[in-house]
């Protein structure tokens, strides 16, 4: 071994930045636009997390939606920002009669029995014109992937990142709906 010479960094030296030309369209691959749970960490978050530190927690994230996990780290179901808004928050404070400070997030997850699974295998077949008409009836904001094979969450799909890579004209902090996409795509 040894060791390599440093250099001092000059004013002149700038960042470089890959040159990324991501042409997606109606007709990529729907691999293209799938968050890999195999390539990426997915979020998670404890179901005893305290619900109302979820949205600061999603934020400094820049998500929309986590997993939510039990004691033991087994995937149990999803929250989304919107299952934690204000108008949620004081509907479950009445239910519940518990202070605002006593709410999990378990007491705003969608249980994973609840919701809906692309099938990995099928959206690898799959265009991103596909994806957007199977579910711009759904309004789902995700959708997992699962393999079915494996019984495994393997990652989602997010109506943001669609239309990011689309480079559509949608105001991605309004909460996106495929069928908002589809609308804005048929214009």
């Amino acid at each position: 071994m040894h060791t390599l010479p440093l250099y001092k960094t000059d004013a002149a030296d700038k960042l470089a930045w890959p040159i990324i030309e991501n042409k997606i369209s109606l007709t990529s691959s729907a691999m293209s636009v799938f968050t890999d749970f195999k390539q990426h960490m997915p979020h998670v978050i404890d179901a005893n997390a305290p619900a109302v530190k979820l949205e600061t927690i999603m934020r400094q994230s820049h998500v929309r939606m986590m997993l939510v996990v039990n004691s033991d780290n087994a995937f149990i179901g999803i929250v989304t920002a919107e299952d934690v808004d204000e108008q949620h928050i004081v509907q479950r404070i009445a239910e519940l009669e518990t202070a605002r400070a006593e709410l999990q997030v378990r007491d705003f997850m969608q249980p994973k029995t609840a919701l809906m699974s692309f099938d990995f295998y099928e959206l690898a077949k799959s265009s991103v014109g596909d994806v957007i008409e199977t579910l711009k009836d759904y309004g789902q904001h995700h959708c997992l992937v699962l393999d079915r094979d494996h019984h495994e969450v393997r990652g989602v799909i997010s109506v943001s990142d669609i239309a990011r890579e689309l480079k559509a004209p949608l105001n991605i902090q309004n909460k996106p709906t495929f069928s908002g996409l589809m609308q804005v795509l048929a214009a």
